[in-house]
């Protein structure tokens, strides 16, 4: 559709909650609206700063809901954290993992050994929200960090929005070894860049736009990674909010919802 904001184009990286559905129930019109751009040729990326579900989990969640959605076209925090560590170690190092099974998984698939207390030889320390985490798995990242080993947290977001309110997301249990250990992670997901620069690079895309509901992830993310963005009114983040901000924190655009790509 020439003159539409899609035809400027060529890939969508999608935010999930809040921009294609809000918890178990799509978004009205997400689903028609991105299954419309992938008919256009334009390639889709489902782009996740959840670390604790596994992609081909995030993938059947989409189709259950009314999605096309497959398995290498979603992105989470997770694989990027894995892909982080691979930028600094070697094939077959020892990482402590603190995050749930599906974040071991991409830690074993990117070369790597993961564990779950500290030895001598663990060189690294991935972190990806778990709702089973507690003080014993912090204390044990904890004695590692201390010696000096590589930190990666999938994402720094302080809260997680669920059915009861916002509770402690990745973020909060970040801040917890933060203050135990006086050093700062090296961070994958939203709004950092590497989530979205490796999405846009799967893709092979020249021309992506960053498409989410929060400011301060999405459209922060997208202004790191030099991508321009669709701030789409679904979720958390309001127009006023967006125009109260400096010119250069705003979302290049501005929509009720994905239709605005037509």
């Amino acid at each position: 559709m020439t003159g539409t904001l899609l035809a400027r184009y060529d890939a969508l990286l999608l935010d999930l909650d809040g921009t294609v559905y809000r918890g178990k129930e799509p978004v009205p019109g997400a689903a028609e609206a991105v299954a419309a751009a992938r008919a256009q040729g334009v390639g889709i990326r489902f782009v996740t700063n959840n670390a604790s579900r596994a992609p081909q989990d995030v993938a059947d969640h989409l189709v259950e809901i009314g999605f096309e959605a497959a398995l290498d076209e979603v992105s989470t925090s997770a694989q990027a954290g894995a892909a982080m560590l691979a930028d600094h170690l070697t094939a077959g190092a020892r990482v402590l993992v603190l995050g749930t099974d599906a974040l071991a998984d991409e830690v074993t698939r990117a070369g790597f050994v993961p564990v779950r207390e500290a030895a001598a030889d663990v060189v690294a320390v991935v972190q990806g929200l778990s709702q089973d985490l507690g003080w014993r798995e912090l204390a044990e990242a904890c004695v590692v960090l201390r010696g000096g080993a590589l930190w990666v947290a999938c994402n720094v977001d302080v809260t997680l929005p669920t059915e009861r309110g916002l509770l402690p997301g990745c973020g909060a249990l970040v801040a917890a070894l933060k203050a135990a250990t006086d050093r700062e992670p090296l961070v994958a997901g939203k709004p950092a860049a590497p989530l979205l620069e490796q999405a846009a690079k799967s893709l092979g895309a020249r021309r992506p736009l960053v498409v989410g509901d929060r400011l301060d992830t999405d459209i922060a993310g997208a202004i790191n990674a030099g991508m321009d963005s669709l701030l789409v009114l679904t979720g958390v983040s309001t127009e006023a909010e967006a125009l109260a901000l400096p010119e250069g924190q705003r979302p290049t655009h501005i929509a009720g919802d994905l239709s605005g790509l037509f």
